[in-house]
């Protein structure tokens, strides 16, 4: 799971019950605080953070093994309704670089 946020982080959780998977995100303060089990979005309840088997990182070689990859990352709007698409684009590289034939890329956005 690629972006850790209101998205990413619950359905990492979820999928973390039936699959090996990793929580992504360049945000080393946010993966600090989701290792410690608090999530502040207030989208996961610590005890559910506390019981999944989930890992964190925010290193991008901790993918290199991963064959899906799941996006979730923020794609804001300014005020022309014209999105910014800087996260996608930099998560887009990061897989980029790891990407094998067959592997998987599903895009999360609202956009």
């Amino acid at each position: 799971m690629i972006g850790l946020g209101y998205v990413g982080l619950p359905l990492a959780v979820e999928f973390a019950k039936k699959y090996k998977t990793i929580g992504f995100d360049i945000d080393q303060e946010r993966i600090k605080e989701l290792k410690l089990c608090y999530d502040k979005t207030d989208e996961v309840l610590k005890d559910d953070l506390e019981n999944s088997p989930l890992t964190y990182s925010i290193d991008a070689t901790d993918l290199q093994d991963c064959n899906i990859y799941i996006v979730t990352v923020p794609t804001p709007i300014d005020k022309h309704n014209k999105p910014d698409l800087t996260a996608l684009q930099s998560a887009s590289e990061i897989i980029g670089k790891l990407l094998c034939h067959d592997d998987i890329v599903i895009y999360e956005s609202t956009v």
